[in-house]
């Protein structure tokens, strides 16, 4: 059972930085394709970035430009590099790896932007 755990979350002001992580399994990381969705109140769960396991990427249209994902498969680590975060990307933030038929969500870590 791969396991997904969330950190680096936290309350930024507008125009603030944040870097996640989510740390998990070798089997995650070996061959999974990986994402970061995020769940605002109120609203749907929605993609934010995306990663295949030899490191090709996709993003939102809100996010690109500020936001970066990578993945390091050695380290069993994927982040997310937040920049001029503002508050419309306060939201709850999961990690999802999905491959071999399974996927696996994180916990989720808060990250809310306000003044």
């Amino acid at each position: 059972q791969a396991q997904l755990v969330e950190s680096g979350g936290g309350t930024v002001q507008p125009g603030g930085s944040l870097r996640l992580s989510c740390a998990g399994s070798p089997m995650v990381f070996r061959t999974y394709e990986m994402h970061w969705y995020r769940q605002a109140p109120g609203k749907q769960r929605e993609l934010v970035a995306g990663i295949l396991s030899g490191g090709v990427t996709n993003y939102a249209d809100s996010v690109k430009g500020r936001f970066t994902i990578e993945r390091d498969n050695a380290k069993r680590l994927m982040t997310l590099e937040m920049k001029n975060l503002q508050s419309e990307d306060t939201a709850v933030y999961y990690c999802h790896a999905d491959g071999d038929g399974d996927e696996f969500w994180g916990q989720g870590t808060q990250v809310t932007v306000s003044s």
